[in-house]
């Protein structure tokens, strides 16, 4: 072979290679970018109805302090109950009010939750925006939820919650379990409990009476609690 030919086959060579380097270098990992460069796969794939029950009708997503409004039909009357609700507040892992805890058959003993559990507090306010009295309770229509774990309160939840109820009354101010007027304006609290390492992430109230009746489960409203929730 010439040397011409030589120096055009080593030029020919060379320049495979320096493809082959280029296209491997354009198809690898960056491995020098920094590390807040990558945004994790969980900030993509949340799902804004997580905490709601499966198959449920999602009428809002209020934050705390918005408040929602409750239509409940009831299936042997024609009449309609109406409220607006508002959550207020829900603090988790501190004392319950000594205040309603001075109406417990024993006052002044603290109750203590189920091992491994504390105690939340939803606050509420709810006032009738019908036509007629009407009554409405938390204790069978309301979760609240870790994520997409939802939390229910116990029998002894609810009795804890009809202390506050009683504090209230106490006060002047009806429970809505009890009735309320058109116009009135009460305070109703849930108590429930959930894992002491877990804040809850938003709370599912039903629009309506309990949480799902024999034809399925009730729509209601996701309450964002993320972020606002006092631990």
């Amino acid at each position: 072979m010439s040397s011409r030919g030589s120096t055009l086959a080593a030029l020919g060579a060379a320049s495979v290679l320096l493809m082959v380097t280029a296209c491997a270098a354009a198809t690898s990992p960056d491995t020098t970018s920094s590390p807040g460069s990558a945004v994790p796969a969980a900030a993509t794939t949340t799902d804004p109805d997580v905490g709601a029950p499966p198959g449920a009708e999602i009428l809002g997503r209020p934050a705390v302090g918005e408040p929602f409004k409750l239509t409940v039909d009831y299936s042997n009357t024609s009449a309609l109950d109406e409220f607006e609700v508002t959550v207020d507040e829900v603090r988790c892992g501190e004392p319950l009010d000594p205040k309603a805890l001075a109406h417990a058959a024993t006052p002044g003993a603290q109750p203590k939750p189920e091992e491994g559990k504390q105690f939340c507090v939803v606050g509420m306010e709810v006032r009738n925006v019908g036509k007629s009295e009407a009554d409405w309770s938390a204790d069978e229509a309301i979760t609240l939820n870790v994520d997409d774990t939802a939390y229910s309160p116990t029998q002894s939840d609810n009795e804890l919650a009809g202390l506050y109820a009683q504090y209230w009354s106490d006060q002047g101010k009806t429970d809505p379990s009890f009735g309320i007027n058109p116009g009135s304006t009460s305070p109703e609290h849930a108590v429930i409990q959930i894992p002491v390492d877990d804040e809850p992430t938003t709370a599912w109230v039903a629009s309506g009476a309990l949480l799902e009746t024999i034809d399925g489960v009730e729509p209601g409203y996701l309450v964002q609690l993320r972020d606002t929730t006092q631990s």
